[in-house]
């Protein structure tokens, strides 16, 4: 299972800095990045309510799912 996080995407598109981010959600630089490299094995609702309010866009618009790769190796 492969869920892609596009907070970049939004973050671009609402010209507004990982750091602007964090001050209006309060959570740490540390979990935005966590969040922004694919290595969270979570995310809280008040948390994705919290981006997704400041961020002014719906959960689909972070949250990406993308079907694993098969491989030969498989």
């Amino acid at each position: 299972m492969a869920i892609i996080i596009n907070i970049d995407v939004m973050l671009a598109k609402r010209k507004m800095s990982v750091t602007e981010l964090t001050n209006k959600v309060g959570i740490t630089m540390a979990n935005i990045s966590i969040l922004k490299n694919g290595k969270a094995k979570a995310i809280r609702f008040s948390t994705l309510d919290a981006i997704c309010k400041h961020l002014d866009c719906q959960p689909g618009d972070i949250l990406e799912y993308r079907e694993d790769e098969v491989t030969d190796d498989d």
